[in-house]
């Protein structure tokens, strides 16, 4: 499965654009941060610059906030269920992952945030989680609603303003946050790494956090 060089362009133009500047640590642990021997990432601005309070839908039509949601060590993804490639793999490679860190002892929920709330209604995603894993929870809302909570977790997409067929593309950015209840925002994983890797790394923070 592979990204347009359109979707990688604009990404890596969003990246510039909201400051999301990431390096590989050269050197990790000292400090005062909990979490030093966990984190393979640095962001600017700190882990608190990312995430925070959003109102939504889930899959079942209920409006819930991020404290109904993020109940629990919570593996959080943007995409689209009409995605052709990119989404599936990527939802799937959470779900597998969430397996695994339930087998080292670690309940982790798979989230899926709808960036197409046009075709992403509850019913939609409903059908989407459901066949991908029993915990997962989808998430739409209206525009503005998604807009917002993009914004709050310094994401990135673009959804055409008047499709001309039902088959439209959404460019998006493809990371995954790892979120603790009690922490928030910790660290995210790029779609490159695999589903015993991303948990092992999860269950660093999750075991820290104890």
């Amino acid at each position: 499965m592979t990204i347009s060089t359109r979707s990688l362009a604009l990404a890596a133009t969003s990246v510039a654009a909201i400051g999301l500047v990431v390096t590989y640590a050269l050197t990790i642990g000292g400090g005062t941060d909990r979490f030093a021997d966990c984190r393979a990432t640095r962001i600017a601005g700190g882990a608190g610059a990312i995430g925070g309070p959003f109102t939504l839908t889930d899959e079942t039509g209920r409006r819930v906030t991020d404290r109904d949601v993020l109940t629990g060590p919570s593996l959080v993804y943007f995409g689209y269920t009409y995605c052709p490639d990119v989404c599936p793999t990527d939802t799937v490679r959470n779900a597998e992952a969430a397996d695994v860190l339930e087998e080292m002892g670690h309940e982790v929920t798979p989230v899926f945030i709808s960036v197409d709330p046009r075709r992403d209604t509850p019913e939609v995603l409903k059908a989407w989680t459901d066949l991908i894993h029993p915990r997962m929870i989808g998430l739409t809302g209206t525009a503005e609603e998604i807009a917002a909570v993009a914004k709050t977790y310094k994401t990135f997409y673009k959804a055409p303003a008047a499709p001309t067929d039902e088959f439209y593309l959404v460019d998006h950015m493809t990371y995954t946050y790892l979120m603790l209840p009690e922490d928030g925002f910790v660290e995210f994983f790029d779609r490159g790494l695999a589903p015993e890797d991303l948990a092992a790394r999860a269950a660093c923070f999750i075991e820290a956090a104890k």
